[in-house]
């Protein structure tokens, strides 16, 4: 719970979104998709596949957009995203996002946007791209209209995440100052809800991320995901299978704190240490977890991949529901401007 979330505001309407620029790994289960899951069932949730966003980057290559975005929802229905309890949408299908982020841009200063933290970081992270754009540096203000559009009061985040909550806020606040003088706020003020999510590195020990070609994809094969984890770097120490090593300075061990029991991990880590075992049976230890959590999603995202006409369908009726909401609120939204022309 973030320091703007207390008990007595407890969030009731969340918003939650994800950029379609690649296959979801798992990394992306265990750090937002798990969290959803036990949202859905304590809050009125819209989860949305961001694609503007995923333009804000790779405007130069909008294929990957369309290549990825139904891959993504997949996977979203196939780890329990239940349209049942949640409203899930593409965030292009309702256009009322793209209006509300113009008139947005109008009252926010420049110096918003430019404090942003990782407009800068991400710059410099993603130097091969050319993100001198006003695009770029707009896109924590589409944010913003993202969330008020549904008038959501709680955001799950990062703590990279929270400056762009704190901008949402902001830009509510000012809008309610300007337009709002005398009735009630229009916008609520979202907190920033920091949730809990495992700690799990990429196969090399480093960020899972698919840059770094170190990631489980949520849709390979399990021959696959069984390859890359008996493959993976263990502690430099085990040069022999007679070398004792440290659990600490392998990654395998961090995969170890997310699946195996405590007896299990206390068993790798005496064997590690006194070469009482191979780097091999450590690995199949934790694999048989892995794999208890990954087939039973996998053939879940095989069958929803059969049916195609119902993914689109649930995705249809999940803007339909979006578009509605959205479009309340750009009614009151013109009205509190004086936009309500009647021609």
């Amino acid at each position: 719970m973030s320091t703007s979330e207390t008990p007595q505001n407890k969030p009731k309407r969340i918003l939650s979104g994800m950029r379609p620029t690649g296959k979801l790994h798992l990394g992306h289960y265990k750090g937002v998709l798990e969290n959803w899951l036990k949202l859905q069932d304590e809050h009125q949730c819209f989860f949305f596949a961001a694609d503007w966003h995923a333009l804000t980057t790779d405007y130069a290559n909008p294929s990957i957009v369309k290549d990825t975005i139904w891959d993504m929802l997949i996977d979203w229905l196939a780890v329990g995203v239940d349209p049942e309890k949640a409203v899930v949408f593409i965030q292009s299908e309702v256009p009322e996002h793209a209006e509300l982020h113009l008139l947005f841009s109008f009252m926010t200063p420049l110096s918003w946007l430019e404090r942003v933290p990782t407009y800068k970081d991400q710059i410099e992270q993603l130097r091969e791209k050319d993100l001198g754009t006003y695009g770029f540096l707009g896109y924590p203000l589409l944010q913003a209209a993202d969330i008020l559009i549904y008038r959501a009061d709680g955001v799950p985040v990062g703590e990279d995440q929270v400056p762009h909550v704190e901008l949402t806020r902001e830009v509510a606040r000012r809008f309610n100052h300007l337009y709002r003088q005398g009735i009630p706020p229009l916008f609520p003020e979202p907190a920033s809800m920091l949730m809990p999510a495992a700690k799990l590195p990429g196969l090399d020990g480093r960020k899972m991320s698919k840059s770094y070609g170190n990631t489980i994809e949520l849709g390979e094969e399990w021959k696959v995901t069984e390859k890359k984890v008996k493959t993976m770097p263990t502690d430099p120490a085990r040069v022999r299978r007679d070398d004792p090593g440290n659990p600490e300075n392998c990654p395998v061990w961090d995969f170890h704190k997310v699946y195996s029991t405590e007896e299990e991990r206390q068993w790798v880590k005496e064997g590690c240490t006194t070469a009482g075992i191979g780097c091999i049976d450590c690995k199949m230890c934790m694999l048989k977890h892995l794999e208890e959590e990954l087939q039973p999603i996998r053939e879940r995202r095989i069958e929803i991949a059969s049916r195609p006409d119902d993914l689109r369908d649930i995705v249809r009726a999940g803007n339909e529901r979006a578009r509605h909401e959205a479009s309340r609120t750009m009614e009151k939204v013109r009205k509190t401007l004086k936009m309500g022309y009647r021609v």
